[in-house]
């Protein structure tokens, strides 16, 4: 019986003019989809011509755990599908996939489906012309509130909280990262009545687990979990990322990437949706991503022009421009409002000799380290290059012990008179507000640490 139903499928993907393939997919005794195999292919369907019939879809295709739950839907379901994904990461395409149910023996364990596909190098907007009416309407909604809003976050909360409702969603969220500033940001989010705050979750979430959701997505267009065996694949690749997702009782979710130019930019992250309505909720937000993505780069773009305007981009914290318009606006704030504040001003000795002997590169290489350390000590505060070789610190959020504790760590850890040595002076005000003279006293005392060092060195160029 087995030949039989070979021959019989063998002859229908043969029939095919574009690859085609049918796949068996076996149903475990718990109901759940087990091994999923090329059963008959067409001469097209692997495209280097090599015989992968028999052997498991990953032979040839990533695993992807929503196309999986697809395949046994419409084998076991009689569920068709259509779907058109963006593959150009994967493969330098646009993939178009048609997905047919096809009759198999009663109380078998191994059930069918027809796979068929063509590929185009550019987006065919055409092809999404068969998505629903209920789709069409929410996502020219949507575009129409991105225009409706002149505030880029005022109308990114609005689509937000649409999709959230739309996809029956308890939580959706939109978010930009930044790679080369190791940073993330969430953009817009939406709680089912407000019972929590998604900023304040991905606050305690480093930005590597962040980081790690692009390889994730590398393989596939987007990510849906829909339960727990769909988790435990993921807790497999990105172990640190799943625990984060039980702690915060997430039972479906799905990830999808913003791509422009194809990089991450960003990405739209939805959290216990509708299981069942999964591939309305896949075809809305294949289409809306691509007006996100659009919007996040806008806005990253603009911010980076922001940034690149108050950043000192050999070192990677703030420059004196910035310094002048923040300690301006601080000081004024604490002329009203007086609160604890600390400053601290610290000066690279080694820089001159380095740029000397060594030269500019070697110099410029000493700079982007010096930059990084300090960024490694004084998160949360705000640094700043305030010349060539000497550096500033404002922070606001810490005690006067805190301060000293941090300026002690960086002493530690900056001491070689070979590369990076910081003599350090520091203020800390717990009342009077004066931020000016608070940071006078503090560059006094750095220039006293700072004689002392070329006393101790006196090879060291001033």
């Amino acid at each position: 019986m087995a030949d039989k139903t070979y021959e019989q499928f063998k002859m229908l993907v043969n029939l095919c003019d574009m690859p085609c393939c049918v796949l068996s997919v076996k149903k475990n005794p718990d109901g759940s989809c087990g091994e999923i195999c090329m059963f008959a292919t067409n001469e097209q369907f692997s495209m280097t011509g090599e015989d992968v019939e028999g052997k498991a879809y990953t032979y040839k295709l990533p695993r992807d755990p929503k196309m999986e739950k697809t395949w046994f839907d419409a084998a076991w379901n009689n569920k068709s599908y259509h779907g058109y994904i963006d593959t150009t990461r994967l493969y330098g395409y646009w993939t178009d996939n048609f997905i047919v149910p096809l009759k198999h023996d009663e109380g078998s364990d191994t059930g069918y489906c027809q796979l068929l596909y063509t590929l185009t190098k550019e987006m065919d907007a055409g092809k999404y012309s068969t998505i629903s009416p209920e789709v069409a309407s929410f996502v020219i909604r949507t575009c129409l509130n991105l225009r409706k809003e002149e505030d880029f976050y005022s109308s990114m909360d609005l689509v937000t909280r649409d999709l959230r409702k739309f996809t029956g969603s308890y939580s959706s969220c939109i978010m930009t990262i930044s790679p080369d500033a190791y940073k993330y940001e969430i953009i817009s989010e939406s709680v089912r009545n407000d019972e929590k705050s998604l900023r304040d979750i991905f606050a305690m979430i480093p930005y590597e687990v962040v980081d790690c959701w692009e390889a994730l997505v590398a393989e596939t267009d987007c990510i849906i979990i829909t339960n727990e065996e769909d988790l435990k694949y993921y807790e497999q690749k990105a172990p640190e990322w799943t625990v984060t997702l039980r702690d915060n009782d997430v039972h479906s979710l799905c990830l999808v990437p913003f791509i422009h130019q194809n990089t991450v930019i960003g990405y739209l992250y939805i959290t216990n949706f509708d299981t069942d309505d999964t591939a309305k909720l896949k075809d809305t937000i294949e289409l809306v991503s691509f007006f996100l993505s659009t919007e996040a780069a806008h806005h990253l773009f603009v911010d980076r022009l922001k940034n690149l305007s108050a950043m000192d981009t050999r070192t990677g914290v703030l420059n004196r421009n910035a310094m002048n318009n923040k300690v301006d606006e601080l000081a004024a704030q604490l002329r009203y409002e007086p609160a604890p504040f600390s400053v601290a001003f610290c000066y690279l000795n080694t820089l001159k000799t380095i740029n000397i002997k060594q030269g500019h590169d070697a110099g410029n290489n000493l700079l982007k380290d010096a930059g990084k350390l300090l960024r490694d000590v004084f998160k949360g505060d705000y640094i700043y290059r305030s010349s060539g070789d000497e550096f500033a610190i404002i922070s606001m959020n810490c005690t006067a012990q805190e301060f000293k504790e941090k300026i002690e760590l960086l002493k530690s850890k900056a001491n070689d008179p070979n590369w990076i040595y910081f003599t350090v002076g520091y203020y800390s005000d717990s009342s009077e507000g004066e931020l000016h003279s608070a940071m006078h006293f503090a560059n006094e005392y750095e220039h006293e640490f700072n004689e002392e060092f070329y006393n101790s060195y006196p090879d060291m160029v001033k």
